[in-house]
């Protein structure tokens, strides 16, 4: 019995002492850790960024949030010059420099988009390789909340498209629009159409058709689609009619059949948007977190106009009418 006894204890001591060890390795892990990522830059990395990428001197438009999730761990969501909100599930922070990769979404290419930058300040900025294997310098700064402190109050209805001319409006390439019974017509795929002027806050009423398998876009301020395709009795979708693309998808699919005309009522303020599609409210002012693909700029704190892309099939427009606030 004694000798049984003798065993337990030093087994209880050997367990005991082993529990302490792995504790201390953990905590000198973690410790080792923390003094080649400081917390200060894991916290100052959070956030919403607006990016300017300089492809071969032209600035595209792009954009970055980073977040904490669990202990240590930093994840985020991307936006390219085209395409939907892509997860990233891991944001690396070393020696002051972050870095991450995703892999292709609507690039042909097989390759993993790859990110680094470094902080300073409230700026970002660094190298972004593309699936192409072309790489381009970036740069960065804090998405602003565009949070309003006052309700607005709204001025006088404009007709940005009366059924009689596109003045308003201009081209973004070689125009396939053109006004045809009334009608703000795109008959093949081609150009993007904008107006002329631009808005902060705002009201807009749109009317559209389009034929089956179509697919066009309302970008509000330029910067966030209102998606626009041929949707019925799909399940609500990030992608689908009715979406903020690839951020907020509608509480209810109300698109109707191709060729039948169809509506938005949508109010924007700030970042929050409601949208009323064929009399129902499928988003509910809900925030836009940030610009999608295909975005005029990434300029979030300024005023933009209103785009109708044109080049994803055809699509009719009629009876579009913006109510801005003062």
């Amino acid at each position: 019995m004694k000798k049984n006894y003798n065993q337990n204890i030093k087994q209880i001591f050997f367990s005991v002492f082993m529990i302490v060890f792995l504790l201390a390795m953990t905590k000198s892990e973690v410790k080792a850790n923390l003094q080649t990522t400081p917390q200060s830059d894991t916290v100052s990395i959070q956030g919403r960024w607006d990016i300017t990428i300089d492809v071969e001197g032209k600035m595209v438009p792009s954009w970055l949030e980073v977040k904490h999730s669990g202990r240590e761990m930093l994840v985020g969501r991307f936006v390219g010059p085209s395409g939907s909100a892509r997860p990233i599930s891991r944001v690396n922070i070393k020696d002051g420099k972050m870095s991450f990769s995703i892999p292709p979404q609507w690039e042909p290419e097989p390759n993993d988009l790859k990110v680094e930058g470094t902080l300073q300040g409230d700026n970002l900025s660094g190298e972004m390789t593309f699936s192409n294997g072309k790489t381009y310098n970036w740069t960065a700064k804090r998405a602003p909340t565009l949070r309003r402190t006052k309700p607005p109050v709204w001025g006088k209805p404009i007709h940005l498209f009366d059924g009689t001319n596109m003045n308003a409006w201009h081209t973004t390439g070689e125009n396939q629009w053109k006004v045809e019974s009334g009608l703000l017509r795109s008959p093949h795929s081609g150009s993007n159409i904008v107006t002329n002027e631009k808005f902060g806050d705002f009201k807009l009423h749109v009317e559209l058709r389009y034929p089956a398998e179509s697919n066009s876009g309302i970008y509000l301020r330029g910067r966030y689609e209102v998606q626009v395709i041929d949707s019925k009795d799909k399940e609500p979708s990030d992608v689908f009619f009715g979406a903020i693309y690839g951020f907020l998808p509608p509480s209810e699919m109300v698109a109707k059949a191709p060729g039948e005309w169809q509506s938005f009522d949508i109010t924007l303020i700030g970042r929050m948007v409601t949208i009323v599609a064929n009399g129902k409210t499928i988003i509910s002012n809900q925030e836009i977190p940030g610009i999608t693909g295909g975005a005029i700029d990434s300029d979030e704190s300024a005023p933009g106009p209103i785009l109708l892309q044109g080049d994803h099939g055809p699509i009719d427009y009629r009876n579009i009418i913006i109510t801005p606030a003062k």
